[in-house]
């Protein structure tokens, strides 16, 4: 189940890095911006024409309108009839702005005096133009006139502007009626000429925010590279710095980092190579002397019931310092060989059962320890170093743990598995975290040791070099358990091409 959900899981990670990424937030909010700034700008512009379009093309009518009704008024008769309004509604319409009259009498409520009968009658007009039309105001020092023109904007089959005024003293009420359609048609056109407008700049804020991530990221993106292959252990590596800006600042100070990270890398280097060469020039020294030390001791040791018994229990100290020297010296030597990469496998097919029985039996073990290693668990292994491994955890177990320690070997998969458990009072917590660092001594809930601290470090290591591992914990039984990760076969080894 894991394994079919997995691919679509990362899939989606690494489309939400793409939209993520910090080229596509550019873009997003160059185009935001320009969005935003274009739409404010087309509004406010498409706003502000429609008001001046719309207000010359009715204030031009009305003032037409005022005027041509003002100069044919005067040809109509004191008690007008239908056919006279009739004729004032065309004469006043004639002007020349393609607006229609529509003129009402009170004394005449039948009659239709329209310069446009079949479009257009004096229902048309809306209820609140007629109320304010006709109603009067009071004559006064602002107001020399009784009766105003007023205008109102309507939707009658399309937009017109409906404007409308009373004939002084008793005369009949006139009202025009405009298309604003012209200006709608105008008005709709700067609409989709602003809304092109907008695109474009859409579009070109997008073009310009890809031209300036590519300018900001291209440094950006060697910075990564650089600091990826110096991560990856290319000291050498430094950026070329071009101009004085911030990105250039940055690659400066990159390069200074560089720098003295390689210093202090190379410096620590020499000291470690200077601490390797000390301790294998050390041991290679002492060994000379310590083979001489160990035949002298061995004669000692096989003379020590005969000697004075005043001076046979200081024999006995010596020949056992002088072993454990010894075994210090030659750890020291292997783990001087893991450092400079010189320890070699000399690997060998065989049967796990058959190199942990020959490692129990050779120290005398076989009566304390319980071994469960079916045979024929076949493994391509260096059976010199899985000896000492196998030496290490079984004699700490016996050392430390105590009885019963119990060996059991299994076959998982392409791996061989060896688990070496004892029944003492396991492991401190504190303790497990470290119990494979060199030199490391825990004390607590365990009897004091005598080695060098070096047996844990050095089976790791011949895991490693096996391709595989160990682990310690506590079993939930009681007691520590150390478990063996072996591959079954071991990789080819490299070319000369292929070798680092």
């Amino acid at each position: 189940m894991t394994d079919h959900q997995s691919p679509p899981h990362r899939a989606r990670s690494v489309s939400w890095q793409r939209l993520s990424s910090l080229r596509v937030r550019l873009i997003a909010v160059f185009a935001a911006v320009a969005l935003v700034t274009a739409v404010s700008a087309s509004g406010i512009a498409y706003w502000l024409n429609r008001d001046a379009v719309l207000r010359r093309a009715q204030n031009a009518s009305l003032n037409d309108f005022r005027g041509s009704l003002t100069r044919t008024v005067s040809q109509l008769p004191l008690h007008p009839t239908c056919q006279d309004l009739s004729s004032l509604a065309v004469q006043v319409a004639s002007s020349g702005l393609a607006y229609d009259v529509v003129v009402v009498d009170p004394s005449q409520p039948d009659c239709t005096a329209s310069s446009d009968p079949i479009a257009f009658t004096a229902k048309q007009v809306p209820p609140a133009l007629v109320t304010a039309v006709n109603k009067p105001r009071e004559i006064g020092p602002g107001n020399p006139y009784q009766y105003h023109l007023y205008w109102q904007r309507v939707n009658l089959s399309g937009p017109y502007v409906v404007g409308g005024t009373k004939v002084e003293p008793d005369g009949p009420t006139a009202y025009m009626f405009k298309s604003l359609q012209n200006e709608r048609a105008d008005l709709n056109t700067l609409g989709w000429s602003l809304a092109i407008a907008t695109l474009l700049a859409l579009v070109g804020s997008a073009l310009l925010a890809q031209g300036a991530s590519a300018t900001v990221l291209r440094p950006v993106r060697r910075l990564g590279d650089a600091a990826r292959r110096l991560g990856e252990g290319e000291l050498d590596t430094r950026l070329d710095v071009e101009g004085n800006d911030e990105l250039a600042d940055l690659a400066r100070t990159f390069n200074r980092t560089a720098e003295s990270l390689s210093e202090q890398v190379a410096e620590l280097s020499a000291r470690e190579a200077q601490s390797r060469r000390f301790v294998a020039d050390m041991s290679h020294e002492l060994r000379t002397p310590l083979t001489a030390m160990t035949a002298v001791t061995d004669i000692l040791e096989d003379e020590a019931d005969s000697l004075d018994p005043m001076i046979e229990p200081a024999v006995r100290i010596v020949v056992s310092e002088t072993r454990r020297l010894s075994d210090l010296v030659e750890n020291l030597m292997e783990v001087t060989r893991f450092d400079a990469g010189t320890a070699k496998l000399v690997a060998d097919e065989v049967d796990m059962a058959d190199l942990i029985m020959s490692c129990i039996d050779g120290r005398a073990w076989y009566d304390a320890v319980e071994l469960d290693a079916p045979r024929g668990i076949l493994a391509v292994v260096d059976p010199r170093r899985l000896d000492v491994v196998f030496a290490n955890l079984i004699g700490n177990a016996l050392k430390h743990g105590g009885s019963p320690v119990k060996v059991k070997v299994r076959q998982d998969g392409e791996t061989v598995v060896v688990s070496v458990s004892d029944g003492g009072p396991g492991i401190p917590e504190d303790v497990l975290p470290h119990v494979f660092d060199r030199f490391y001594k825990a004390d607590k809930g365990r009897a004091r040791s005598e080695g060098s601290g070096l047996g844990l470090s050095i089976a790791e290591a011949n895991a490693l070099i096996h391709g595989g591992a160990i682990t310690a914990a506590n079993n939930p039984e009681g007691g520590a358990v150390f478990t063996l990760t072996l591959p079954l076969t071991q990789p080819p080894a490299p070319g000369p091409e292929e070798a680092p």
